[in-house]
């Protein structure tokens, strides 16, 4: 099996742009409901994620929530790398290794371009819909 039969490609996943502001990076983790959110580069490349964790701390750092200042302050300066990606080539098994400790697991092409992400719910969804299979067999 490949990693593609979980992916949700990119034109169905929220995500930031280099050099969005920090209210818009907000409002779109709070409009979806994430708790993370990838950030990828204006020609497509994967840059890392942001989470909400990183929203507080850097919002509690600049001292003051008002609206003008969180359209100023830009989220390249807080991108992280805890959320490395695979690439599409990944074998199931990695994936799964990764899976345990992220929600989601970024995919990117031999280019680093970003494809989508596979998240922990398609994989548990899909182990228990197989083992419900084979129980029933």
């Amino acid at each position: 099996m490949n990693i593609a039969f979980f992916l949700i490609p990119k034109s169905h996943v929220a995500h930031l742009t280099e050099g969005s502001s920090f209210r818009q990076g907000m409002e779109k983790l709070r409009r979806h409901g994430y708790t993370a959110i990838p950030v990828v580069a204006r020609d497509g490349r994967y840059l890392g994620s942001i989470s909400e964790g990183d929203f507080l701390w850097n919002v509690m750092s600049m001292g003051s929530v008002d609206p003008y200042e969180l359209e100023e302050a830009r989220i390249d300066d807080i991108i992280s790398d805890r959320t490395p990606p695979v690439r599409v080539t990944t074998s199931v098994e990695e994936l799964l290794d990764r899976i345990l400790d992220q929600n989601f697991v970024p995919v990117v092409d031999d280019r680093d371009v970003f494809v989508g992400i596979v998240t922990r719910r398609s994989v548990l969804a899909y182990l228990m819909n197989k083992g419900a299979e084979e129980a029933c067999s």
